[in-house]
C-alpha cells in the first residue's frame, strides 16, 4: 500500500518536478493531446458548448481539470490494493490551474466534501498553468450573442433526472442538460430519453452537452483498476458547474433526486461506510454551494426534490403521459450489466436498491400493474427470495428498515443523522425525516408479502 500523488502537465514541454513524500507513488497526468489540444473529453466539452454559443470561464475550466484528476484517481487506484483497510485510499493531486492563490483558498473545502463523498483522504495542491496555455476558452464572441439558456439541469439517464428535464420543458424553459456518458448503458439511456424529449418539444431550443471521460487501465503503474466510483459526482457536478460559468449570469444547476435516495440512510447497521454513497447527500450539497463562493462562482447547486419521494416525484411530474411513455427507456439498476452471465441484455435486475425504489415509485404514482419496465426478476413476491444472494439482500433490508420504523416512528429523526451531518438543514429537518418515512412506505407497499429467508 501506497499513498498516490495524481499531476497534472500541460504539455511535452511541462517538466516542473513534484517532490514526492515518504511512500508516495507519482503518476504524471497528461492534458494535452498533440501541441494543443485537452484531452480526456475536456477540448470536446469547449467545442461542443462553444457550438451552443457557451463559454466557460478560466475558474470552471479549472474545476474540470480538478474533476479529471479526482474521477482518475477515484476509478484507477483501487482500494483493496491501496488502502490499510481496503476502503480508504490516501490521495494527492496536484492540478495545474489559472489562479492558484484562489484555488488554495478552497482546498479545506475541498477536502471536506471528497472526504466525505469517497471515504478516502485527500490532499490538494494547485499550481500555475504553463504560460502558453494562461487563457484557453475563447471568450470573444460571447458578448455579440448571448447563450439561449435559461435554465441548467444534470442528466444522468435515470427516472429522476427524466421527471427533472419534463418538468423544466413544461415550464417553458430552455435548459442545457449536462449528462456525464460514462458506460454504454447509461450512455444509449441518455440518447433514448433525449430523443424521446426532443419529438416531444419541438418548439423549445433546448440542448445537451454530454461529456465522455475515461482513463488507461494501466494508468497507475503496477495497481489495480476501481470500480466503486464513489467520487463520480464530483465530476458530474462540475461538468454542470463548468457549464454554468458559461451563461454569463447567475444560474442555478439542478440536480433532480429524490430524498430517500438524497439522504440515504443505512437500511441497516451493515450498510454504513463503503455501503453507503453520497452523491446527492444535503451535507454534499452543502459543501459545493461553499466551494462555488470560494471561487466566487456566480452559481448555485440545488436539489429542487429533497422533500419529494421517488413516486411524489413521478405522480407530480408536470406531464405523467409522456413520463410513463418513456420511464421504460430510462436506467436506474445499479448493475444493468449483470445478467449478461445468464445470456440476458442490458435490463433492469429488479431487486439492487435503486430498482426497488424505482419499482415502488412507478407502482406508487401510477398504480399496480403500471410499470412496463422489463426486470430480471419480474416478480418479487414469485417465490422465497433468498437473503444469501444478491436477489433477497437489498429487499430483506428494506424490510428490516420497514419494520424497524414501524415499531419506532420517531426513530426517523434520529436515523437521518446517520449517513452525515445535517447542521446547514436545521430547518428542514422534520421534513427530511419525513422524505425518509414517505420513502420506505412506498417500497412497503411494492414489497408486502415478499417472503425472504436464508437457504
Amino acid at each position: 500500500m501506497k499513498r498516490q500523488l495524481l499531476a497534472g502537465r500541460f504539455g511535452a514541454d511541462d517538466q516542473l518536478d513534484i517532490p514526492t513524500g515518504a511512500d508516495e507513488q507519482r503518476t504524471f497526468l497528461q492534458f494535452i493531446a498533440g501541441e494543443e489540444s485537452l484531452d480526456h473529453g475536456i477540448g470536446g466539452a469547449l467545442s461542443s458548448l462553444k457550438k451552443l454559443g457557451v463559454y466557460p470561464t478560466e475558474i470552471g475550466l479549472d474545476l474540470l481539470v480538478l474533476a479529471a484528476h479526482v474521477h482518475a484517481a477515484d476509478t484507477r487506484i483501487s482500494r483493496v490494493q491501496q488502502s490499510q483497510d481496503s476502503w480508504t485510499r490516501e490521495i494527492r493531486l496536484v492540478v495545474p490551474v489559472s489562479d492558484p492563490d484562489r484555488w488554495g483558498s478552497a482546498t479545506s473545502v475541498l477536502k471536506n466534501m471528497l472526504d466525505f463523498l469517497t471515504g478516502d483522504r485527500w490532499e490538494f495542491g494547485f499550481r500555475k498553468r504553463p504560460s502558453r496555455f494562461q487563457s484557453i476558452v475563447k471568450q470573444e464572441e460571447y458578448d455579440l450573442i448571448p447563450p439561449p439558456f435559461d435554465a441548467l439541469s444534470l442528466f444522468s439517464g435515470g427516472l429522476d433526472s427524466l421527471i427533472g428535464a419534463i418538468d423544466l420543458l413544461e415550464n417553458g424553459s430552455t435548459p442545457l442538460l449536462v449528462s456525464h456518458s460514462g458506460d454504454g448503458a447509461a450512455s444509449d439511456a441518455q440518447n433514448k430519453l433525449m430523443s424521446g424529449l426532443k419529438n416531444r418539444y419541438k418548439k423549445i431550443c433546448f440542448e445537451r452537452l454530454r461529456v465522455g471521460m475515461t482513463f488507461k487501465q494501466d494508468l497507475i503503474k503496477g495497481v489495480g483498476s476501481e470500480d466503486s466510483t464513489r467520487g463520480r459526482s464530483f465530476l458530474f457536478f462540475a461538468l454542470g458547474v463548468f457549464a454554468g460559468t458559461g451563461f454569463g449570469h447567475r444560474f442555478t444547476l439542478r440536480v433532480p433526486e429524490n430524498g430517500l435516495i438524497a439522504l440515504n440512510v443505512p437500511l441497516d447497521p451493515l450498510r454504513l461506510g463503503s455501503n453507503s454513497t453520497r452523491t446527492t447527500h444535503p451535507y454534499y450539497m452543502a459543501r459545493w454551494n461553499d466551494l462555488l463562493k470560494v471561487l466566487n462562482v456566480d452559481g448555485e447547486v440545488r436539489n429542487p426534490y429533497w422533500d419529494k419521494t421517488k413516486g411524489e416525484m413521478a405522480s407530480k411530474c408536470l406531464n405523467t403521459n409522456l413520463l410513463r411513455h418513456l420511464a421504460t427507456e430510462s436506467l436506474s439498476c445499479s448493475a444493468p450489466t449483470k445478467g449478461r452471465w445468464q445470456g440476458l441484455g442490458i435490463e433492469h435486475c429488479g431487486y439492487c436498491l435503486p430498482c426497488i425504489i424505482r419499482r415502488a415509485a412507478l407502482e406508487a404514482a401510477f398504480g399496480s400493474k403500471s410499470d412496463v419496465t422489463q426486470y430480471t426478476v419480474p416478480d418479487l413476491g414469485a417465490q422465497v427470495l433468498d437473503t444469501r444472494k444478491a436477489d433477497g439482500v437489498q429487499v430483506r433490508s428494506f424490510q428490516y428498515a420497514i419494520e424497524r420504523l414501524k415499531k419506532q416512528p420517531q426513530l426517523a429523526n434520529l436515523l437521518i443523522h446517520k449517513p452525515g451531518s445535517l447542521a446547514d438543514e436545521a430547518a428542514h429537518l422534520d421534513q427530511l425525516a419525513d422524505v425518509y418515512r414517505r420513502g420506505l412506505l412506498e417500497v412497503a407497499q411494492l414489497i408486502s408479502g415478499v417472503q425472504t429467508r436464508p437457504k
